[in-house]
């Protein structure tokens, strides 16, 4: 039985999640025995055009990049969104804050008018998504997980719990008991709390959950008087993308 072919592409991104897969080390090795990556311009030079699988990193933030993206999405017969920046919009969706025609000016001054860009999307705005893979870098156990389940045809869903649960279970201390304000009660979880294990906050990065214990987190807010609009703010930095969408 042939092995999948998979092919990593990049889009708007800082390829920060790419290179969370060339640094797997033992475990890629172990992934390599099971595909054919045919296709992955940080760690190889070869590529071809006949991939199974299609891994795609970045939002959608040009015409050509909708172009590309529907090209892609003919060809492959899975596409998993890879990181915030193709699962949710990422910081990049921070552009749709402002006028295009502005932004364009701030950025690139006089010669503005050579660059086409347009609102930032997700890729799921633009193409079907058959798996997501969140975070801002992505957690390497997450995407390992997605990839399995993408390699045996097997539907995978994120499961809608906020990172204060895995929080909970690695025995943090509340970020919130530390005077320090966080996201974790109303991001999606699957990255076992990792910013908050390493002495950081959450940012949100993963998306909101789907069903947010909303009394919950008021209690939160109230109990350390902590302005709703805070944190609405706070989460606009990776989702802005999402405001007028009922997603994921």
């Amino acid at each position: 039985m042939r092995k999948k072919r998979i092919a990593f592409f990049d889009f708007t991104s800082c390829e920060g999640c790419q290179l969370q897969v060339a640094n797997l080390g033992e475990v890629l090795l172990d992934v390599l025995d099971i595909v054919d990556v045919v296709m992955f311009r940080e760690v190889m030079s070869e590529k071809t055009e006949d991939y199974d699988i299609a891994v795609v990193e970045g939002s959608i933030t040009t015409p050509h990049d909708v172009e590309r993206i529907k090209e892609i999405r003919k060809k492959a017969k899975v596409l998993i969104a890879f990181g915030s920046c193709a699962a949710i919009g990422g910081i990049n969706g921070m552009k749709n804050n402002f006028d295009l025609d502005e932004i364009k000016k701030y950025v690139y001054g006089k010669n503005a008018g050579y660059f086409e860009t347009i609102k930032t999307s997700a890729l799921d705005q633009v193409v079907k998504v058959d798996y997501y893979v969140y975070g801002c870098p992505i957690y390497p156990p997450d995407f390992l997980k997605v990839l399995k389940h993408a390699i045996q045809d097997i539907p995978y869903t994120t499961k809608d719990v906020a990172v204060c649960a895995e929080c909970k279970l690695n025995e943090n201390e509340c970020m919130y008991d530390k005077g320090i304000a966080c996201l974790g009660p109303v991001t999606k979880g699957g990255c076992n709390s990792w910013c908050i294990n390493s002495g950081n906050i959450c940012y949100g990065c993963r998306g909101m959950v789907k069903e947010p214990v909303k009394n919950g987190c008021m209690e939160v807010l109230n109990k350390y008087n902590i302005p709703v609009e805070w944190i609405t703010s706070k989460f606009n930095m990776y989702n802005k993308t999402l405001e007028s969408e009922d997603k994921k």
